[in-house]
């Protein structure tokens, strides 16, 4: 069994016992989370499209682990006016297994 959810602006298909990196959530580690967004559900041979969500349907995963996604550099330059900006971001994210799934 498959569903497809959304958290963070984002949408993941998910499975039961899959580890997921998703956007930062206000969660402690070892708290259960819980997705309200399931857009869709799958298994055994039928589909349910929800509209825009599969009304009764969610998913509920444990928090694994918070953390920082590898340094990435923004660099902005402009030719031939000494501009030159340099920067670093991080984008923090939640480490999520997902549990279960109903719908």
């Amino acid at each position: 069994m498959y569903a497809i959810i959304k958290t963070g602006g984002k949408q993941y298909r998910v499975q039961e016992g899959e580890t997921i990196f998703v956007e930062k959530l206000e969660a402690e580690v070892d708290s259960a989370v819980v997705f309200d967004e399931v857009l869709a559900v799958g298994g055994e041979g039928d589909l349910k499209v929800g509209t825009p969500v599969v009304s009764g349907a969610k998913v509920t995963g444990k928090v694994v682990a918070q953390g920082k996604e590898k340094k990435i550099l923004v660099f902005k330059y402009k030719a031939k006016s000494n501009y030159r900006r340099r920067q670093g971001h991080r984008q923090p994210f939640t480490k999520v297994v997902i549990e279960k799934i109903e719908g």
